[in-house]
């Protein structure tokens, strides 16, 4: 059916009426149609604002950047900029962003505050001036603020001028007597110059104060600490709570103080309190506190019931997995974080606390893949790098260790548990110095237990055991760690000034650190080298063995034990006592490779090699189990695949020292590739230019290629050092192709004398007879 000319003209007027019609609802209905941009800049400060009350500083960032665009010439959506930007520590961001209100609208008096409170905080004196200079003249033009006699103050005192910062803190009190700020600060100068009862005065007088604060009072209870006035303090503490039940800062300083005095029965009932509060920063405090206390099955029931009311609180998750961890409940802790991580396949922390899970049960390869992908999402995370250093040092691989531990102390310079591990790694690869420098960087952090420990470590590698026996003495006299007391013995079994070593008592300090720290095997070790200093090996045995049946559930022990079997040559007992570490952990790594070793050693090769596949099977990348590989094939004589296990030791560590040694003397002396050998023998060689092991190499691919003048100098070296029948024989060998047959002759018969049945010793005579001959 067809329309005429004027039906059509009438449904378009129809259409048209109704599209137009349909855009004025749109418009009415969308604010930006009808909204002014004074309007929209409201609507996007009152947004930013909500959003910085609740943290969210990145988002209230968003909104004040869409103000600023809304009223470009308005100074108020860069202030509240800068003020985010603070939180969040931007202080170059801060900066910018009141220097452009102030550009908008220089007589922003909040501006301009905040602009001179940056420039006070500064390290460069010239913009602490300016800062001052700024002050000031809001005092002379602003109506007076405490905020502004405070800061001047506070300027002051950065430029070395106490009279008149004390003048402008009492001017701020005398006017602002209710401004707690003023008072704290004025009373910390009185404190300064020991007038105690002034400054008591001025914070009594600030807790007088009506409405009574509980700040106040929280004051008034930190500065009779600070004087050693503890019940005082109390009464302060008790005070400020009764003002205000539901302060937080009140509860919790009240329950940090019965700490403090050992009253922890007190405490759990106050941090009980706290947790009971509305604020959600404070939900976790009593469960935490639990644990801290040794109370885990409580404190793991308390996390679990906050974690049901909120599975989105990351912090009770992190606490949650801990407590499963410590309480061995791995399979709970995995199947929790697991499943944070179906829900959200990015969440970082999900993936950083499954990483550590599987870093505990030996899953190296799973941890690596979580670790790869969390520091994709969080590039600078240093709790990230920490861990990935723990996956290298599962696998033996110490130079990477040693770098991401670098990187997360880079990162976060103020995280300690890196730190000391790092001075850890520098002792065991024999930079002591390193690690002495590296702790006594740790500014502020010095009387940390564990950087005591550490830096006495550090000392006694060092040699200064005096000063190390000062800051032990002076560690056990606060706290009888069992760090601090193998330390302890330690020094009692060095010699010194001739005098004989101190045994029983340091075998009694041995015996307490075992008591504290059953599981540490390197107090075991140091009481079996005791007993062995005085040739009593048996009643070493004795107390190791007696010892690893009261903990058969520790793996560690058990390996320790038959490590200690196996120096005796009890095979079969050291056996047992493997099967026993595996039977505590199926995953400890360690007993495997030791069973493999055993079985070397006990000529079941192949048994070996299977036991070394399955590791690698879970863990190609574990160095330590590609080489022990690798040697059971040199025992086999195919060296062609002990080759192949080298090559795969350093695509998992390029720079391992012994896979680079041993694949360059292989090369040479089986694969006939001296060329390449060269190569990793001189890459080991700068590694380690002065072990004779590498010498030794060097020199010998060297004179595979036929250099034997540049051979010499090296394979004399490693003979001096460590003489062996086999590296006389090399020398033997470079001297006999140099034409210097007396040096040959001689070097032949030591190498006889240390081992006849060298393959070598029939080499250097063929030589020798081939040289006799041509004359």
């Amino acid at each position: 059916m067809h329309m005429s000319n004027i039906e059509k003209r009438v449904c378009i007027g129809r259409w048209s009426r109704l599209v137009w019609g349909f855009v004025l609802v749109l418009c009415i209905l969308a604010p930006g149609c009808a909204r002014s941009p004074q309007e929209k800049e409201a609507r996007y400060l009152e947004s930013g604002k909500r959003l910085l009350e609740k943290k969210d500083y990145a988002r209230a960032v968003i909104q004040f950047r869409n103000a600023a665009k809304a009223t470009p010439k308005d100074a108020e959506p860069h202030y509240q900029m800068a003020l985010a930007s603070l939180e969040r520590s931007d202080w170059q961001s801060a900066f910018n962003s009141l220097r452009k209100a102030l550009e908008l609208n220089p007589k922003h008096q909040q501006a301009q505050l905040k602009l001179a409170e940056l420039k006070v905080a500064s390290s460069q004196r010239e913009l602490v001036e300016e800062g001052q200079k700024q002050l000031q003249d809001l005092v002379n033009t602003a109506p007076p603020s405490a905020e502004i006699l405070d800061f001047l103050a506070a300027s002051e005192l950065r430029l070395n001028n106490p009279q008149n910062a004390q003048k402008h803190f009492e001017e701020a009190f005398a006017k602002f007597p209710k401004d707690l700020s003023s008072a704290v600060n004025l009373a910390r100068m009185r404190l300064a110059k020991n007038d105690r009862a002034a400054a008591e005065e001025v914070l009594k007088k600030a807790a007088a104060q009506t409405p009574p604060s509980a700040n106040a009072f929280l004051a008034l209870a930190e500065f009779y600490i600070a004087t050693g006035k503890l019940p005082e303090a109390e009464t302060q503490f008790r005070r400020a709570v009764q003002i205000d039940a539901k302060s937080g800062p009140a509860v919790l300083s009240l329950a940090a103080f019965q700490v403090r005095t050992g009253k922890l029965d007190q405490a759990e009932q106050t941090y009980g309190q706290l947790s009971s509060l509305p604020d959600k920063r404070y939900k976790a405090y009593h469960a935490a506190f639990l644990a801290g206390r040794g109370k885990h099955e409580q404190a793991l029931a308390e996390f679990e019931k906050l974690y049901h009311q909120d599975p989105d609180d990351r912090a009770v998750r992190a606490y949650l997995v801990r407590e499963y961890v410590l309480l061995r409940k791995i399979a709970d802790a995995e199947k929790l974080v697991t499943a944070a991580v179906k829900k959200h396949a990015n969440d970082a922390d999900a993936l950083l606390e499954r990483s550590s899970i599987y870093l505990i049960t030996g899953r190296l390869n799973d941890a690596e893949m979580d670790l790869n992908k969390m520091l994709q999402i969080r590039h600078d995370s240093a709790e990230g790098h920490y861990l990935v250093s723990k996956l290298h040092e599962m696998r033996g691989a110490v130079p990477n260790e040693k770098n991401e531990l670098t990187e997360a102390l880079r990162l976060k310079p103020e995280f300690l548990t890196a730190r000391v591990q790092l001075a850890r790694v520098m002792l065991a690869t024999g930079v002591p110095q390193a690690a002495l420098d590296l702790l006594d960087s740790a500014k502020g952090q010095e009387n940390n237990l564990s950087v005591i420990i550490q830096r006495n470590w550090a000392l006694i590698a060092l040699n200064r055991t005096a000063e190390a026996r000062k800051d032990v003495d002076r560690g056990l006299t606060a706290f009888r760690s069992s760090e601090l007391l193998l330390q302890d013995a330690y020094l009692k079994l060095q010699q010194k000034d001739l005098q004989p070593r101190d045994y029983d008592s340091a075998r009694a300090s041995l015996t307490e650190a075992l008591n504290k720290n059953p599981e540490d095997v390197r107090i075991l070790r140091l009481i079996v080298g005791s007993f062995s200093a005085q040739k009593r090996p048996l009643e070493a045995i004795r107390l190791v063995q007696a010892h690893a049946e009261q903990h058969a559930k520790s793996a560690p022990i058990q390996q320790f034990l038959a490590q200690l079997l196996l120096a005796t040559g009890d095979h079969a007992r050291a056996r047992t006592a493997l099967f026993a570490a595996k039977r505590a952990n199926a995953m400890h790594t360690p007993a495997d490779l030791m069973l493999a070793q055993l079985d070397v050693a006990d000529g079941h090769p192949n048994v070996a090699v299977k036991t070394l596949d399955d590791v690698l099977i879970q863990q190609p990348k574990n160095v330590t189990a590609r080489l022990l590989r690798a040697n059971v094939e040199e025992t086999r004589g195919n060296h062609s695949e002990a080759i192949k296990q080298y090559r795969k030791a350093l695509d998992a560590q390029h720079d391992n020292l012994m896979a680079l040694n041993n694949l360059a003397y292989d090369l040479a002396e089986y694969g006939n590739q001296p060329d390449e050998a060269l190569q990793y023998a001189q890459r080991a060689a700068e590694l380690a230019p002065e072990a004779p092991a590498v010498q030794n190499t060097l020199g010998w691919v060297l004179y595979h290629k036929g250099l034997y003048s540049a051979a010499l100098p090296y394979l004399e070296k490693a003979a001096e050092k460590e003489p062996s029948a086999r590296r006389k024989c090399h020398l033997a060998m470079a001297y006999s192709k140099m034409g210097d047959q007396e040096r040959a002759l001689k070097n032949l018969a030591a190498a006889m004398k240390l081992d006849p049945n060298v393959p070598e010793v029939q080499t250097v005579q063929r030589l020798l007879d081939e040289a006799q001959g041509a004359r």
